[in-house]
């Protein structure tokens, strides 16, 4: 990668629908460390899991990955990375911090390095990825988060709004917002030290605290949405997409 890159995986045992998920047995492998080779296969700089957990990281240790250990009262993903990189980074080397969700076990490696790619502009202080909707029933599900972008060119939007609604009107296509980030490091200091925004509230969407702090977010358009694991359902799918 151009810059220096920390690929950081927050994750915590605490789930509503699927206690314990990111030690969830997929052939033997809990899911963590799934997800953590993934990220290590993009090649696209350190690698190390974020947790509020001894469980999550003997398991990550167990495997031969790194995990650090960060506070249990974080708010969201966000701040948990934001504590993680003081940590393994004092010296201020790493520019660019990748926040990858910890429940993506059958990810494609390569979009962590599209999910970078849009930082090779100045002007952007977060990256992100989407995927057009193929599927009409996406396009009015709540569950599936729309970007509204205005485009920069054939793959990469910058984001004017992100919604649960259907978005936007008229003819054209959708494009279905895949929760990965990058962040400058200072955009990242700068977005955890920001309040709540109304929008982000109303939405219960985290990125549009970053749109009402007018700070700058491109999309790369990529041709999968990997699969997020929520529910025991999503679990076995998982398990028969991952050959044993």
């Amino acid at each position: 990668m151009p810059q220096e890159t920390l690929v950081l995986i927050p994750a915590r045992l605490q789930a509503t629908r699927l206690p314990g998920k990111p030690l969830a047995d997929i052939h033997g492998i809990p899911m963590i460390v799934h997800v953590w080779r993934r990220a290590m296969e993009a090649d696209a700089g350190r690698v190390v899991v974020a947790t509020d957990s001894p469980e999550i990281m003997a398991a990550v240790a167990a495997s031969g990955g790194e995990a650090v250990m960060t506070r249990e009262d974080h708010a969201s993903g966000s701040d948990r990375i934001h504590e993680a990189i003081t940590k393994l980074d004092p010296g201020r080397k790493t520019e660019i911090v990748v926040n990858l969700q910890g429940d993506l076990p059958t990810l494609d490696p390569t979009l962590v390095r599209d999910c970078v790619a849009p930082l090779t502009s100045a002007e952007t202080d977060i990256a992100t990825l989407a995927a057009v909707i193929a599927e009409d029933e996406e396009r009015t599900n709540p569950n599936v988060v729309k970007v509204v972008g205005t485009p920069i060119s054939d793959k990469r939007l910058r984001a004017l709004y992100f919604t649960r609604a259907t978005a936007p009107y008229g003819e054209g296509p959708l494009y279905h917002h895949i929760g990965i980030y990058a962040y400058r490091r200072a955009s990242l200091e700068r977005f955890v030290t920001l309040p709540q925004a109304t929008l982000e509230k109303r939405e219960k969407l985290e990125q549009l605290r970053a749109l009402e702090a007018q700070m700058r977010i491109d999309v790369s358009i990529v041709d999968t949405v990997p699969l997020g694991v929520d529910t025991p359902a999503d679990l076995e799918r998982a398990r028969r997409l991952i050959a044993p």
